[in-house]
């Protein structure tokens, strides 16, 4: 059932993927119309076919080629999927100009009797434009930061008046994101001293065998939080399979909670949500949140990991005191943040629900491009006042 499930996702997407390609390709060569057929058009057909087909080169037939090659066709792969959110953007802005312009002749003569050199043009300055985009984009992704912010928390326990909480989500560990970034990562965790981290899904892209090749699970045993390292399944857990990428990384102290609770030395709970994934891409669901808390000391903290904010009422309504989720990069690019907000009741950042304060982390990490527009890339330190 997971197998067929898998297979629609991925035809719904490859035809999707294909037709938007194939519109910017003629696009593009309804652009250099006015160019005869040589060198130059030829070029543009087969760095069109190699761009455009990197990524699910990478995907689909990655085990059998050397892991550098296919990282390095994923990476190719990953920057064209942000190269059509730009170009389509700029066909459809040039499209509207062009049918306002024919249908109210609003064009001078001069544009209309040049129109295959105004072509060109735009063509060229659409080009420069995206490949300046997507290189502020990758610097951006690159520059990794710490967001903190502290929250008071009506409950006391003897022990404990505050606790420091690290949040980490999206870090996509794979062909893109490799160990240079990880390690940067992990050296950001420790030098916040944090009593206890957490990772709320998408640790892993799909693609577990690269994780596995690059050794890229090692990394995370240099973290030493006092109460322990924890972690939930995201979407691309499931997507490339839970179960290894849990078995994998457990093997490296991340301890997964899967809609089960840990209780930390009687001072606090720490509650873990299977992502809702789970509920399409496998034939069980995942449990209701009151099932899974319903015996939970209510005198005590109980911080909530759920890799999807799609049940910010649902915690509020049990009482839970923090949940940390990501999934949505903010959009990762923009203008794709008015999406995530219009689809999540928070997209990114803090926001208080009754007693239940939330966070929603922009991720560490990338998918697909390995590029941020409007969307920075954090490490979350989350200061826990206990009163």
């Amino acid at each position: 059932m997971q197998g067929i499930r898998l297979a629609i996702f991925f035809s719904v997407f490859f035809i999707i993927f294909s037709l938007i390609s194939y519109y910017i390709f003629i696009r593009g060569w309804q652009g250099m119309s006015g160019i005869p057929i040589s060198t130059l058009k030829i070029g543009y057909i087969v760095l069109f076919v190699f761009f455009s087909f990197s990524y699910l080169a990478a995907r689909i037939a990655g085990k059998h080629l050397p892991l550098p090659l296919a990282d390095t066709l994923a990476t190719i792969g990953g920057f064209w999927f942000a190269a059509m959110l730009y170009f389509i953007l700029l066909i459809v802005l040039f499209d509207i100009v062009r049918i306002t312009g024919n249908t109210f002749s609003l064009f001078p003569g001069y544009v209309l009797d040049h129109w295959d050199k105004i072509k060109e043009f735009v063509l060229i300055i659409s080009i420069i434009f995206v490949f300046v985009m997507i290189t502020m984009g990758y610097f951006n992704a690159n520059n990794l930061r710490v967001n903190r912010f502290e929250i008071d928390v009506q409950k006391s326990v003897d022990g404990l008046s505050e606790l420091n909480i690290v949040v980490v989500t999206d870090i996509h560990l794979g062909h893109v994101i490799d160990a240079k970034f990880l390690n940067k990562i992990i050296t950001g965790i420790n030098n916040l001293n944090p009593d206890l981290v957490l990772f709320p899904g998408d640790i892993v892209d799909e693609d577990l065998w690269a994780v596995i090749e690059k050794k890229l699970g090692e990394p995370f045993l240099k973290l030493k939080p006092r109460f322990g390292v924890w972690a939930v399944t995201g979407n691309h857990e499931y997507i490339g399979g839970e179960k290894a990428a849990v078995s994998y990384l457990s093997r490296f102290g991340i301890k997964f909670l899967r809609d089960e609770v840990a209780n930390c030395d009687d001072l606090f709970y720490i509650v873990g949500r299977e992502d809702i994934t789970r509920n399409a891409f496998t034939s069980e669901k995942r449990k209701p949140l009151t099932q899974i808390v319903n015996n939970l000391e209510t005198n005590r903290p109980v911080i909530l990991m759920d890799h999807q904010p799609v049940a910010l009422a649902e915690a509020a309504e049990v009482g839970i005191d923090l949940q940390v989720s990501g999934h949505t990069h903010h959009g990762q690019m923009w203008p794709l943040n008015y999406i995530t907000r219009a689809a999540f009741k928070l997209s990114w950042g803090y926001k208080k629900i009754g007693s239940t304060h939330f966070y929603v982390s922009s991720g560490a990490g990338t998918w697909g491009p390995r590029v941020r527009i409007r969307s920075r890339p954090e490490i979350v330190l989350i200061r826990m006042n206990l009163q």
